[in-house]
């Protein structure tokens, strides 16, 4: 339990490589590069866009510097090269890519390389396939391991859901504890679900004021 009911530094997202601000869990708040397989906030990536289109220059990519994707293909070449070289962020979007096409079976393969490479949403990925069964059978105690190496990893949707199980176990103190964990990470859901507990007398004023 130490480990688990660790307060990560951050989320798993972690910070911007440019202004170095942590990224906000909204992911439509930042824009993912296949060149590099970083991720930028949309402030430095507007900046760095119209800084190179004022100075008629061809646009490239923040971090490293490569040229701006041209085309759809293009941009398939470059994330098919860094899933080849086993990237554990293309290899996650690959599985993504399956998983929406309702490849199940062949999601959950890429997910599982990607977790193994320790990339903590395809490891909350693998959790909800173990608990719906999509190209995999139903497995609780998988469910629950990866859920929790995410939750460790900082991802503060995997903590809230396991807060949310314990909860629904009744082990309030524990719940508690994960949601604390996840609203500092800054997981609305999280800061909400501790108002009801603070409501119904299972948080303390010091703990909800911790949280916030």
């Amino acid at each position: 339990d130490e480990l688990l009911f660790r307060q990560p530094e951050s989320s798993y997202f972690g910070d911007c490589p440019i202004c170095c601000l942590p990224l906000p869990l909204d992911p439509r708040k930042s824009v993912s590069y296949f060149c590099c397989s970083k991720v930028i906030c949309n402030g430095c990536n507007i900046a760095n866009v119209s800084r190179e289109y004022k100075q008629k220059l061809n646009i490239r990519c923040p971090f490293c510097r490569h040229l701006y994707a041209k085309s759809e293909e293009e941009n398939e070449r470059r994330r098919k090269k860094r899933f080849e070289a086993n990237d554990p962020f293309a290899l996650r979007e690959e599985g993504r890519t399956h998983f929406v096409d309702g490849e199940y079976e062949r999601a959950f393969e890429y997910f599982t390389k990607a977790a193994d490479f320790g990339d903590v949403e395809a490891q909350f990925n693998l959790s909800l396939m173990y608990r719906e069964g999509l190209g995999v059978e139903k497995d609780e105690k998988m469910e629950l391991y990866y859920a929790e190496e995410a939750a460790i990893g900082g991802d503060p949707i995997a903590r809230c859901s396991l807060g949310c199980k314990e909860g629904e176990n009744g082990r309030y103190y524990r719940a508690v504890k994960h949601f604390i964990i996840a609203a500092k990470l800054g997981h609305d859901g999280s800061i909400q679900n501790l108002k009801e507990l603070y409501k119904c007398g299972y948080v303390s004023k010091e703990d909800f004021a911790s949280a916030l």
